[in-house]
């Protein structure tokens, strides 16, 4: 069984979706479409804007969920799954791509989230950072032994898992999972508190957009970040997508748990096509995986 992937934030890069505007009339529609949705031409930033420009929060999370669907739309026949996930932001993209919602829709609601993050983020400052060469136990620990905010945030894949939280807390942790022996432990260059408690003012503004949106039964199961199984009823995968938010991704047990199911080969779709297949090369080197 095939499982497609898709990436989250972090995987953009300059010029992204350019190759496919200029040589594809049916990407090209659709890049012009989004233009149309999102209010401006968030084209001209991922063809041409900086690295700088590309991290902004509420350009980068349309601008990774477009550059993954085009790439799964112009795939054709050639997108069959068995399975579909996706990193945080890329949950959107897996359930759009595998007819969850439609495209207008989805593109809708990633840059509802996107400027409700934007806005959390401004609110309380926090951050992120990522411990290798621990057990996720031994981070666990750590962090629930910290007074300020830190929380494991995202289960990459064994031995690195990405924590969130106040600086105060990030700090703190960061200090103890050195002396704890981690091999790093490295503040990332991000804008905020990713899948933390501080994220909680944005859930309250995602959730009613979630509730006013159309959701159908995908083609196949969607594995959602927060509980790392396999989903097809509409109700529950919104309200999965809610708690996300606040609440860790689960991608080292998602890609076990795939595994496990059934799944003998991964793609990911979008982005550099390079961060979830190192991710599953460090779950089980064993498995093939692709880009698409």
């Amino acid at each position: 069984m095939k499982a497609f992937i898709f990436p989250g934030q972090g995987s953009q890069f300059e010029g992204m979706g350019k190759d496919m505007y200029e040589n594809n009339g049916y990407a090209k529609e659709l890049f012009e479409q989004a233009n149309e949705i999102l209010g401006y031409r968030i084209t001209d930033v991922m063809f041409e804007g900086d690295a700088e420009s590309l991290k902004q929060t509420k350009i980068t999370q349309p601008a990774v969920f477009l550059h993954s669907i085009i790439r799964a739309k112009m795939a054709g026949a050639d997108f069959q799954p068995g399975a579909v996930a996706g990193h945080s932001l890329g949950e959107f993209s897996a359930l759009v791509a595998a007819g969850g919602m439609s495209f207008e829709d989805g593109l809708k609601l990633v840059q509802q989230r996107a400027m409700a993050m934007q806005r959390a983020c401004e609110m309380t400052e926090g951050t992120m950072a990522a411990v290798l060469g621990l057990t996720d136990e031994v981070v666990e620990e750590i962090c629930a032994g910290i007074e300020a905010v830190v929380v494991p945030a995202n289960y990459n894949c064994p031995g690195q898992l990405v924590i969130s939280g106040s600086v105060a807390g990030i700090e703190a942790a960061v200090a103890k999972c050195t002396e704890a022996g981690a091999l790093k432990a490295i503040v990332l260059q991000v804008g905020g508190a990713f899948h933390s408690p501080l994220m909680h003012p944005a859930q309250e503004e995602l959730k009613a957009a979630l509730e006013a949106t159309n959701f159908e039964t995908p083609i196949c199961p969607i594995y959602q970040n927060v509980n790392a199984m396999p989903e097809t009823e509409p109700e529950r995968i919104c309200q999965n997508l809610v708690d996300q938010l606040t609440a860790p991704v689960r991608w080292t047990q998602t890609m076990q748990n795939m595994i496990a199911a059934g799944v003998s080969e991964f793609v990911e779709v979008g982005g550099t096509g390079k961060v979830l297949r190192g991710f599953v090369a460090r779950v089980d080197r064993r498995f093939p995986t692709a880009t698409l």
